[in-house]
């Protein structure tokens, strides 16, 4: 492992605790000798993420947007900044660069990137580990939601224990230094699967 890509809020939230866990991962990253991959920007979580990396000594690699980057929130102090079309290369992009990744508390945006890492690694696209970071619960309905799929069969179980939730960040770097890829069949009815063939 040689780089994370971290997806968290352009917004700080409302608790201090956001901003310290942000701080706390940047400033492991850099420690565990680790290049951060992000989104680019200076503000919110992503800023706080990267301006902690930076401070630790080490490298930042930011992937924004030309709109966002018109909107003055790009990141101007980091190692290097790749400025993409649009979203979809940006994911594209970060993808590429990132061995794994990790969603701190975020809204719409952070959601829609962890999941599409997801997505990619259950059609087999990718198999590079995810995990929810969280921060005084946040993720907890989240978790129960997707948790509600497995009940559901829409999820595979296999698929579901792939995924690390918590809160330590020991159990959170060891988790994915050590991480094997699940290799469950995106199909939980076999002989729902046997039929579209």
């Amino acid at each position: 492992m040689r780089s994370i890509c971290v997806y968290c809020g352009s917004n700080a939230g409302n608790k201090p605790a956001y901003t310290e866990r942000a701080m706390a991962l940047g400033d492991r990253i850099a420690r565990e000798g680790l290049q951060l991959v992000y989104g680019g920007g200076n503000v919110g979580l992503m800023g706080v993420v990267a301006d902690a990396v930076l401070q630790a000594g080490g490298e930042v690699v930011g992937v924004i947007p030309e709109q966002l980057v018109g909107w003055e929130v790009a990141h101007k102090g980091v190692t290097r900044l790749e400025v993409v079309a649009n979203m979809h290369e940006r994911k594209k992009r970060m993808f590429d660069l990132s061995d794994g990744f990790v969603a701190l508390p975020g809204g719409f945006g952070t959601l829609d990137e962890m999941f599409e890492m997801l997505t990619w690694r259950q059609l087999g696209i990718g198999d590079k580990p995810c995990a929810f970071l969280d921060v005084d619960d946040f993720y907890d309905p989240l978790i129960g939601m997707i948790d509600r799929m497995v009940e559901e069969r829409f999820l595979h179980p296999d698929q579901r224990a792939d995924l690390w939730h918590g809160d330590d960040l020991d159990e959170l770097f060891a988790w994915m230094r050590e991480y094997t890829p699940a290799h469950a069949d995106k199909w939980i009815d076999e002989k729902r699967r046997k039929s579209l063939r």
